[in-house]
């Protein structure tokens, strides 16, 4: 199957770039369906004038951020090495308000880039 996500321009970099190798959404009716082999094409934000498609090599779940950025490494985020697990999360709650992060929990969409 093959799914469409809009990333902002730093993560978006960070995925082309290759240090990004975790995307991290929150587990809503859409991430529901994404399952290990499968496609995405990321397109970045603003304007959309730029896409890279990812294959979905593995899925994590956890009920929330700070377990997710707890359990897994930074570096698979693409994070600098002074960036504190607090930053994760601050960084996710500047698009995901933490009551929906509660009701859906989360998803790490682990990824290889494709293009």
């Amino acid at each position: 199957m093959e799914h469409k996500m809009s990333l902002f321009v730093e993560p978006f970099e960070r995925i082309k770039s290759g240090r990004k190798v975790i995307e991290v959404r929150l587990f809503d009716e859409k991430r529901q369906k994404v399952r290990i082999g499968d496609s995405i094409t990321f397109e970045k934000l603003p304007g959309r004038s730029e896409s890279l498609m990812v294959k979905v090599v593995g899925l994590s779940r956890f009920g929330s951020f700070y377990d997710l950025f707890s359990a897994l490494d930074k570096s698979k985020f693409g994070h600098p090495e002074n960036f504190t697990l607090e930053d994760q999360i601050a960084g996710m709650r500047e698009v995901y308000p933490e009551e929906r992060e509660k009701k859906l929990g989360v998803l790490g969409i682990h990824i290889k880039l494709t293009d």
